[in-house]
């Protein structure tokens, strides 16, 4: 099992990763702006621990970034010399209210490209779990969506498709970090999928794929 910090924890995505991956026996951190906050949902899930979000993100395996695109880069700035070695996830979709049914990437690219730029080179940086609707994440039963997990970095990239299935999810390598856009600007069709057909937290569903596939 994996010693995880979720910064941004106490909100509806982080806080659905969070209760999956307290299910799946992680030793799971709470990182909120507030230590205080992150102590009720660390309570609520049964978490291991709680901090404020540079404390959380220390000596950890995996940090899983589940903020706003407004609080990216002040959130990653606040971690960046704390990680260390452990793989830093960002979920970060660059939706731009109030017209978040259109896909409206930054001038970089993606909000991958943006936390790559904030983290420095030298930071383990993976995306993933763009797609999954928070909602679902925050109960117990099965989710039929598969999670796309983008990195430059192939073992860290895997180390993320690995946790998936204690999670109740199918991870799925999506190749390089680039290709993040791909999936961010899914999120847009996805919400404007659930309002024009009444989904309940539309998601994604690869086919004609072996159960274990290589991750080149």
């Amino acid at each position: 099992m994996a010693a995880i910090a979720v910064i941004g924890g106490t909100g509806a995505l982080g806080k659905g990763l969070a209760r999956r991956l307290v299910a799946a026996g992680h030793e799971v951190t709470i990182g909120s702006r507030s230590a205080e906050k992150a102590q009720g949902t660390a309570q609520e899930l049964g978490a291991a621990g709680f901090a404020a979000n540079a404390d959380a993100a220390e000596g950890k395996d995996v940090v899983i970034v589940a903020v706003p695109h407004a609080s990216q880069g002040e959130t990653l700035g606040q971690i960046r010399d704390r990680v260390g070695q452990a793989v830093v996830v960002d979920t970060t979709v660059p939706l731009v209210p109030p017209k978040v049914m259109r896909v409206q990437l930054p001038s970089e690219g993606s909000a991958a490209l943006q936390a790559r730029q904030h983290l420095g080179p030298d930071v383990r940086l993976v995306t993933a779990f763009h797609n999954v609707s928070a909602h679902h994440l925050d109960a117990d039963h099965a989710i039929d969506c598969d999670v796309l997990v983008f990195s430059d970095d192939v073992e860290a990239r895997k180390t993320v498709v690995d946790l998936c299935p204690g999670m109740g999810l199918r991870g799925l390598s999506g190749g390089a970090l680039a290709n993040s856009a791909a999936a961010e600007a899914l999120t847009s069709i996805l919400i404007y999928m659930n309002k024009t057909y009444k989904a309940d937290g539309a998601g994604i569903r690869f086919t004609n794929l072996t159960e274990a596939p290589a991750i080149p």
